[in-house]
């Protein structure tokens, strides 16, 4: 069985550094790309650093690996939240976050999309959140990251003849630097977000690598424009991240 190459965006951190690890110990080759760099080495590792909320630097980042590496899987998992109640939000919020979740993964796929389908095989997952069904202060993300189910969707149909499946993860909370960055770690707050999650947790990175793992999985072939919701069940009572 040969070895696949999945590049993964944000896979410096949080969930991508989970996925990445995990990929490795399977034997895989990952390439990541992002602001953040991992913090550690290994052979099957290949990292890009980029800016991909930045047009320029996203397409050259795009057309650097497309061109270094044979691409068989991309996990779109890089984001951003950028928080603001209705009266202060600001029209370049949406613009940097509609870059980062959906321009950028529209050029990175594209660049990457002829050696998928030159070998009628591939995999496509995209990283969402429970927000994208609404949350107070999440004007921009919830906007851009619902947007995200809509551009795999229409890949999930443009692409199925290819073997090319198109699926989407939206986690809850899960406990990475973003969460912090919004909830101070190990307050309160955090624990009255634990209490009212129906699984009675803040997820992990593994929970959502383990969604991501079974959408990259030969075994999954059957299954492409859908959204898993990984939130402990808040996807049912109205709560997010």
């Amino acid at each position: 069985m040969k070895t696949k190459t999945t590049l993964i965006t944000g896979g410096g951190s949080g969930i991508g550094a989970t996925l990445t690890k995990n990929l490795i110990a399977k034997g895989e080759v990952v390439v990541t790309l992002g602001l953040d760099l991992p913090n550690w080495k290994h052979d099957n590792l290949i990292s890009y650093q980029a800016d991909l909320t930045d047009t320029e630097q996203t397409n050259e980042a795009a057309q650097l690996i497309s061109s270094s590496h044979k691409i068989n899987n991309i996990v779109h998992n890089a984001g951003m939240i950028l928080p603001n109640l209705l009266p202060k939000v600001k029209t370049d919020d949406i613009l940097t976050l509609s870059h980062l979740h959906l321009a950028a993964p529209i050029a990175l796929t594209q660049a990457i999309l002829p050696n998928m389908i030159n070998d009628k095989n591939g995999r496509i997952v995209f990283i969402s959140s429970r927000a994208s069904m609404g949350m107070p202060t999440r004007s921009a993300y919830a906007a851009t990251k619902a947007g995200i189910h809509g551009l795999a969707k229409t890949w999930a149909l443009e692409l199925a003849e290819n073997n090319i499946t198109v699926n989407v993860i939206a986690p809850g909370p899960v406990l990475t630097q973003n969460f912090w960055d919004l909830v101070p770690k190990d307050s309160e707050l955090q624990q009255e977000i634990s209490d009212n999650i129906p699984v009675g947790r803040i997820g992990t990175t593994g929970d959502i690598a383990n969604a991501v793992e079974f959408f990259l999985d030969e075994k999954a072939s059957f299954v492409t424009g859908q959204v898993l919701y990984v939130c402990g069940g808040t996807s049912l009572k109205g709560l997010g991240t």
